[in-house]
């Protein structure tokens, strides 16, 4: 068995979301860590943990963060991380996959589908081995119980329900006792 952790100097795990329905805010998280064990060189069926830091959230503008990390959204203080581990990791083709895993924000867990990109495998100058994938998918906000909304003077709504997921992982292949 092989594991790969995530090089966060490396990775992205970004979101978007629609507000006040004319644009897109974007944001990160900053913290996180991701593991992924396989049996094979091609990673299908490997299976995929992964967590991010609620207080790592963010959008570049400190009122909305903190907006974010409140009751109203994450409520950070009672549950400081988000939770992702693969149920099925299929492969399409040589480069193309189907993610199936379960998701937990806030104590809300759902099971959601992710696309993945994979770029390949090499060996780095260190003479580490790399891989790199790129993991798209889109969840509902309210279906995790962050649920909290306005309309605007014109009738719009200020946070729109579906959220992007737009993820840039690079793994360094590891020793068998390195755990998250």
């Amino acid at each position: 068995m092989a594991i790969w952790t995530i090089d966060t100097a490396h990775s992205t795990v970004q979101f978007s979301v629609r507000y006040l329905v004319i644009s897109t805010v974007t944001g990160n998280f900053t913290k996180f860590e991701a593991r992924v064990d396989t049996d094979n060189d091609d990673f299908e069926n490997a299976k995929i943990f992964f967590f991010a830091e609620i207080n790592s959230i963010t959008t570049h503008n400190e009122e909305r963060d903190k907006h974010l990390k409140s009751e109203d959204f994450f409520f950070a203080y009672a549950f400081p991380k988000l939770y992702f581990h693969s149920t099925s990791f299929q492969k399409i083709d040589d480069k193309h996959y189907k993610l199936l895993g379960n998701l937990n924000i806030r104590n809300h867990t759902k099971s959601i589908s992710l696309e993945v990109v994979f770029g390949g495998v090499i060996t780095d100058m260190q003479g580490d081995t790399r891989a790199g994938f790129e993991i798209t998918g889109k969840i509902s906000r309210r279906e995790f119980g962050l649920i909290w909304d306005a309309v605007t003077e014109t009738g719009g709504i200020m946070v729109g329900d579906e959220i992007k997921i737009n993820i840039n992982a690079q793994f360094k292949k590891t020793t068998p006792n390195t755990h998250i």
